[in-house]
């Protein structure tokens, strides 16, 4: 065999060369003394992209800040000395509360200055969401309210405070959506079947001071609304027994209570006003539900008295003194004086103190002589009837889906659709807090069944047929 070959070794690279190729090239000098720093680009003019539920949120916020320094009952309230003076004359002097009597009391805020706000987060609401959206329509209401509601304050004394009351609150010769009947008739209809003041049970003598009425109603607010942080307090400053405010529930100092008064206390500003106010505060985007401008009255104090009637807590007194300021408003608005409505008053048999007390919610902020109250007391009759009807034709038009929403904040009825559809999008939560009878609506939907089956009888036949058995006894 032959031998192979030797193998031959691979020729190698002179030294110098490889040392030449494992090196990276070096920049010139004159490369790196350039100083070269990244650009920034231009901020877009309208900002970073917002979604649809930022511009809500953040629009409703402003609605909610700017509404915060105005508190109507705090800027119409009357001084003691005035309710002292009225009681030495012994009712026969006008209260000294005029228009030069307003401009002492502070506003806390400028009001050209604040409705100027409120017009430019109208037009600010207008030019981001458009005038055919539906969410933003309800904020504008409110915005212009808000601004209305200033103009109203500004004219405290006067009867440009009446002006934008009636615009802003109605009025008791406001007609029903029927376009026939006004709240001033039903008022004389509840007048004339709530005047026979018969005790139809035992009498509620008010045994319980106003320390001892807040603990009650304490301990039941934490069963009803859990960690929410519900709380009554002692207030000497407040001109009714009891008034609700966010979170918290007022009891006027000095103030007696009977356990009825408490029961009533607990379902009207507990399980409504507060419960709403809570439920508005919850909103992330509609933020504006929190806060109640005058829109969302009628339904609000409508709702409570409603409420007071589902629970059967209320009483034909209580009812025919809700319903006797609505008649007190009209009197005034028709040019009866403060003396004239507590002379009134006193003739319907109420004792001089809530002669005072009544006379004094319909005069506050408007004109003692007459002519120019403050409409507000009205919202109550005809927010029963409203509320009421409301409910009725949600069963009727199978939408009792939209029941629960009237707790969703603080709302109008047209408001409530609107609200009801933006809940899967997130717009809107759906409210925690409600009454029993509107978590579980079949209670309330045999009511109203009833209730309708009742108003079709022929009831004046068989009613007389009861009346002439009673008449032989």
């Amino acid at each position: 065999m032959a031998d192979k070959p030797p193998k031959k070794d691979a020729p190698t690279a002179p030294a110098s060369s490889a040392k030449e190729a494992r090196e990276v090239p070096v920049a010139p000098l004159s490369r790196l003394d350039v100083d070269e720093k990244p650009s920034l680009p231009a901020m877009p003019a309208a900002g970073p992209w917002r979604s649809y539920k930022e511009l809500v949120s953040q629009l409703s916020q402003r609605i909610v800040e700017a509404q915060r320094p105005i508190r109507v009952l705090q800027a119409i309230k009357w001084e003691r000395e005035i309710d002292e003076a009225f009681f030495k004359a012994r009712f026969r002097e006008l209260p000294k509360a005029d228009q030069a009597f307003y401009a002492r009391m502070e506003l806390g805020f400028d009001p050209k200055a604040k409705a100027a706000e409120f017009e430019t987060i109208a037009r600010d609401i207008d030019r981001e969401l458009g005038e055919d959206d539906a969410i933003g329509n309800i904020m504008l209401a409110s915005a212009l309210q808000y601004r209305d509601l200033v103009r109203m304050l500004e004219g405290r004394g006067t009867p440009l405070f009446y002006a934008y009351a009636r615009k802003l609150y109605g009025s008791p010769k406001d007609k029903f959506p029927d376009g026939k009947s006004t709240v001033r008739e039903l008022g004389h209809v509840l007048y004339e079947i709530l005047t026979n003041d018969a005790q139809l049970g035992p009498r509620a003598a008010r045994t319980l001071t106003a320390q001892e009425a807040a603990e009650q109603l304490n301990e039941r607010f934490t069963k009803y609304f859990g960690d929410a942080g519900v709380r009554v307090e002692l207030d000497d400053g407040i001109l009714s027994d009891a008034a609700a405010g966010g979170d918290c529930v007022k009891v006027r100092t000095g103030a007696m209570f009977s356990p009825r008064d408490v029961d009533i206390l607990e379902v009207h500003e507990g399980w409504v006003h507060v419960a709403t106010s809570l439920n508005g505060q919850q909103q992330a985007v509609a933020r504006w539900l929190a806060k109640g401008p005058p829109r969302t009255t009628t339904v609000q104090e409508g709702l409570a008295a409603l409420v007071e009637i589902f629970t059967f807590r209320t009483y034909p007194r209580r009812a025919r003194r809700l319903n006797d300021r609505v008649i007190a408003v009209d009197k005034a608005e028709d040019g009866a004086s403060f003396l004239d409505v507590f002379e009134w008053f006193r003739t319907e048999g109420y004792d001089e103190d809530e002669c005072y007390a009544n006379t004094r919610r319909v005069f506050r902020g408007g004109v003692v002589d007459g002519g120019a109250p403050f409409t507000k007391d009205a919202c109550y009759c005809k927010g029963i009837v409203l509320n009421y009807a409301f409910i009725r034709s949600a069963f009727l038009h199978n939408r009792a889906d939209l029941l629960p929403y009237l707790f969703v904040g603080k709302v109008a009825h047209e408001d409530i659709p609107v609200l009801a559809r933006r809940v899967g999008d997130g717009v809107v939560k759906p409210p925690r807090y409600m009454p029993p009878m509107f978590r579980d609506l079949n209670g309330l939907s045999i009511w109203m069944a009833y209730s309708a089956f009742f108003s079709r009888l022929s009831g004046d036949a068989i009613l007389e047929h009861y009346g002439k058995l009673f008449a032989r006894y």
